[in-house]
């Protein structure tokens, strides 16, 4: 099989049309069609399913993309590598950091150790809220990712590295006093908050905590930028509850001094280097799990 079909293929199911895919890869829009019509004949089975609104994958459709992704990663790896024969290691690593955790904090020292370590990969990093990295893994769109949770989920596998605690983070004018020790969740009742959205880990987190102590979580923002999340506690827009990484970094950049608590109950979330069960790691990607495993180490402090 000619593996431009394939990529193709990809193309036109990430862009979620035939004509915006035509145009990404400079293509006629017939030719682009045909070379789809000559992939769904080759596997006997209808890929895709059009609309007005686009494309959207059948079953086989999904299986065909999963695959696709793991075959056109392989042809590069074994590009890379036989360039790279008899030198160092070589080809392109994907990686999912999860925002609003330590993992967050990584991508600097990650991009540098992997640049110094071994210069012929090319690695290429990941911070989006809206993607599940776990189905990214699954259907061979990221290599590893550092989530946050334990699973299990099928077809991927969970190695914890690491647990974060919440803390929350305020402006002065919340009357919050700064203390040692922490903060109770049901003094935080009715407290403007700014948060992830709903479907965001950390958001689900403090909803959890906040139901379980029959408070009421009052979020008056939604906000998946942690600059502009930094700039809106500072001015007091409203406070947050966020992973002890992500509440240093506020608490850092912040240009007003802020209150920094733990919460009790104690929120605490676990971060894990999640990878695929069934498709094994190429030789760059095993280098550069081992980078992110030892920065994530450096992240582990004793509990105060």
């Amino acid at each position: 099989m000619d593996t431009r079909r394939l990529k193709s293929f990809i193309v036109i199911v990430d862009s979620g049309s035939i004509t915006r895919a035509a145009d990404i890869l400079h293509v006629a829009q017939p030719a682009l069609s045909q070379q789809l019509a000559s992939l769904e004949e080759h596997f006997g089975q209808k890929l895709l399913n059009r609309s007005q609104q686009g494309v959207s994958m059948t079953d086989a459709g999904h299986a065909v993309y999963r695959h696709a992704q793991i075959i056109l990663r392989q042809m590069d790896q074994a590009q890379a590598d036989a360039s790279a024969a008899g030198n160092s290691l070589a080809g392109r690593v994907s990686v999912g950091l999860v925002p609003f955790s330590s993992a967050a904090t990584l991508s600097i020292d990650l991009l540098a150790e992997t640049r110094k370590r071994h210069p012929g990969i090319l690695l290429h990093l990941t911070e989006s809220v809206g993607q599940t990295y776990s189905q990214m893994i699954m259907n061979g769109r990221l290599e590893m990712a550092l989530i946050h949770g334990s699973g299990p989920i099928k077809g991927v596998r969970f190695e914890p590295l690491l647990s974060e605690e919440f803390f929350l983070v305020a402006h002065p004018d919340f009357a919050i006093e700064a203390d040692d020790k922490p903060v109770s969740i049901t003094a935080l009742d009715g407290l403007p908050l700014l948060m992830p959205p709903a479907y965001n880990f950390v958001r689900r987190a403090v909803d959890t905590a906040f139901t379980r102590t029959r408070t009421n979580l009052k979020v008056v923002g939604e906000v998946e930028i942690v600059r502009t999340l930094t700039r809106a506690v500072s001015i007091g827009l409203g406070a947050t509850i966020m992973p002890k990484a992500i509440a240093d970094r506020i608490i850092t950049e912040s240009s007003e001094p802020l209150i920094c608590r733990m919460v009790s109950p104690r929120i605490e979330e676990t971060l894990s280097l999640c990878t695929s069960d069934h498709t094994p790691l190429s030789e760059p990607a095993v280098a550069v799990k081992d980078i992110l495993i030892e920065l994530t180490a450096r992240l582990k402090a004793p509990r105060g």
